[in-house]
């Protein structure tokens, strides 16, 4: 359990390469969230080259990372394929999100959906077919900074049995 308390968002990173063994071990990570019904409505697109990847940065202020981030993964879901699609999705971003903790990766989720302007720019920038939606980036590299582990557990915001209890 101590990578999922290692996970922070991180926003700087070394500039050393992602290895391929890397991102398939991510992927397969995030494709190993539970979805509902088994639809598994996702795609992802893999984003390595240094000019895109700047591009997605330019997009809005807080995708600044994606510029020096080695892999940005576009996080897409199909709204057609299930009503649960940000659901889905989200669960396999924070799967990936762990998996490269777990790997002394970092990474920071970069929320695209519901700002249908970012999502019209990611959208062009990646070539992504109108039946997809984006629901985020991931700006995954090796970090540069070094955040403690920690936990957000607060007791006041447990319940049991009934709310307010």
């Amino acid at each position: 359990m101590s990578f999922i308390f290692r996970r922070r968002s991180i926003r700087k990173y070394t500039g050393e390469p992602v290895s391929d063994e890397s991102i398939d071990l991510l992927l397969k990570a995030a494709m190993a969230a539970p979805s509902a019904n088994d639809v598994r409505p996702w795609a992802f697109v893999v984003v390595r080259e240094a000019e895109r990847r700047r591009a997605l940065a330019a997009i809005k202020q807080w995708a600044f990372m994606c510029a020096e981030a080695p892999v940005v993964f576009a996080v897409l879901g199909n709204p057609n394929l299930s009503d649960h699609w940000i659901e889905d999705c989200s669960a396999a971003a924070e799967n990936l999100l762990l998996a490269a903790a777990g790997l002394g990766l970092g990474g920071v989720w970069v929320a695209i959906y519901p700002r249908t302007e970012y999502e019209k720019k990611v959208r062009a920038l990646l070539n992504i077919p109108p039946l997809w939606r984006v629901l985020c980036l991931l700006a995954i590299g090796h970090p540069a900074e070094h955040k403690p582990p920690r936990t957000r557990y607060e007791a006041n915001k447990v319940y049991y049995e009934t709310f307010g209890e």
